[in-house]
């Protein structure tokens, strides 16, 4: 990403990228069943449509006329996770170097003519895609596609390119990383987790691998993944399918088809039977903090239902003001400053579940993780009752439905989706499937995945302060 932070994982699609938080308080008001007009939202027939190019590019057309505002958003299904060995950080390399010039554009045209318009632009790098996207008017979509077809396979790399960007990332990894003890912990964290899986190697690559990243490296990536029969055009907004239909053909259509690719098939975790810690003290840390991890499945691995009892059972545990972890620890025994949890569902391989916490006043982080401990035992063994299953539910199910305000979120939801191995089905069922789970459902996901002889905890600590 060239704004922001472009190498975080997200969380489940398609909830946590728009997930509404309720003010404290509000969710006590909350009926048990939702509004009857959310449910007819969420039960109406989508408008949703989608085609592919003879090239193998798939289209996705997400209607929203009200505002003359279109989202064009490219993905493609390759991200940090598929990297070769060694060769850590050129996903996010290969995103900084799609901004340089092409045979047909020079450097800097396509941003300009985003600004001339007064539109935007970004793009960003995950385990398990790459996207860039452009919000602009209407009138602007062929110039986009065509735009972001040249860059599909006229990039020019020359030394001249590489070098100069390579530093540009480095850099980036010195001031987001290296400067900040939260981030070196949270690599450490992740390198601990997973003990074979490349979701343990940092997005943005290690340092020492990034150094070593050439031109051969970008070209061989570039010939192998950039390619239409590699990715996902999402076009949400003030468009009709056809009239996309015909600009993607014009510009998109062009553009050859790449080699077919195998199956993304990744190094897979042994069983984890061990508790791991990592710790760190810092003297820019001022406040102790932990967090505690398992690998569970994601959306794509996942049984049936199993990866919604997780989504709820994150809520439940730590999702807010209401939730569990919040009400014991901030509310009623006063010994943490925040404290939550959340599940990790979009990932095409088996991701996480994580809880955290800060201590507040004269309390120890020791007793915050023996509260967050309590807490998740008491909702193993106990489950959940009815009432608070169903609001969370209705907070879920709201989301989805609010989400649709959101034209670029819209199109992430829909992309992140189908570049992690779910369908346009897949997206417009997940309310019905929410409503699907059982409070056993969500007992069960706890005690069988969040069991602390098989966590990795981290510790980050003031200096000269360490974990007893």
């Amino acid at each position: 990403m060239r704004n922001g932070t472009a190498w975080k994982r997200s969380k489940a699609w398609p909830l946590a990228l728009f997930v509404a938080m309720s003010p404290a308080g509000a969710v006590a008001q909350e009926p048990v069943q939702p509004p009857q007009e959310l449910q007819s939202a969420v039960a109406a027939e989508s408008t949703v449509e989608s085609f592919t190019l003879d090239n193998g590019l798939q289209v996705v057309v997400i209607p929203d006329r009200r505002a003359p505002v279109v989202t064009h958003m490219l993905w493609y299904k390759i991200g940090s996770a598929d990297e070769a060995p060694g060769k850590s950080g050129i996903a996010h390399f290969f995103e900084h170097l799609m901004f340089k010039g092409t045979s047909n554009n020079p450097a800097g045209a396509f941003s300009a003519a985003v600004a001339a318009i007064g539109g935007s632009e970004n793009a960003f790098t995950s385990y398990d895609y790459t996207a860039y996207f452009q919000q602009v008017s209407p009138d602007a979509l062929e110039t986009m596609m065509r735009f972001e077809a040249d860059r599909m396979r006229n990039l020019v790399l020359t030394e001249a390119v590489i070098g100069p960007e390579r530093d540009v990332v480095l850099e980036e990894r010195r001031s987001r990383i290296e400067t900040d003890p939260g981030a070196l912990l949270n690599e450490e964290m992740s390198a601990t987790l997973y003990q074979n899986h490349p979701y343990g190697i940092p997005v943005i690559g290690w340092m020492h691998e990034m150094e070593t990243l050439n031109r051969a490296d970008a070209i061989d990536f570039y010939n192998r993944y950039y390619a239409p029969n590699n990715a996902v055009l999402i076009v949400a907004g003030d468009v009709d399918t056809a009239t996309v239909r015909a600009l993607a053909e014009k510009t998109y259509g062009a553009v050859p088809r790449g080699p077919d690719l195998p199956p993304r098939v990744r190094p897979t975790e042994p069983e984890q039977n061990t508790s791991r810690t990592v710790s760190l003290s810092d003297p820019r840390v001022s406040l102790p903090s932990y967090q505690k991890s398992w690998v569970v499945p994601s959306y794509t691995t996942a049984e049936d239902g199993e990866a919604e009892a997780l989504d709820l059972l994150g809520e439940i545990l730590g999702g807010g003001a209401r939730s569990r972890l919040y009400q014991a620890l901030v509310v009623q025994q006063g010994v943490a400053a925040s404290v939550g949890s959340y599940y990790q569902g979009t990932a095409l391989d088996d991701s996480s579940f994580t809880v955290y916490g800060t201590p507040r006043g004269g309390a120890s982080l020791e007793q915050v993780e023996a509260a967050v401990d309590a807490e998740i035992e008491r909702l193993a063994t106990a489950g959940v009752n009815e009432q608070e299953l169903e609001r969370a539910k209705n907070r879920f199910v709201r989301s989805m439905i609010f989400a649709r305000d959101n034209q670029s979120g819209m199109a992430r939801m829909y992309g992140a989706a189908l570049a992690t191995g779910g369908t346009i089905e897949d997206v417009e069922r997940w309310p019905d499937r929410i409503r699907a789970v059982t409070a056993a459902d969500v007992q069960e996901a706890a005690k069988r995945y969040l069991d602390n002889k098989r966590a990795v905890s981290s510790y980050l600590l003031p200096a000269g302060e360490e974990k007893s």
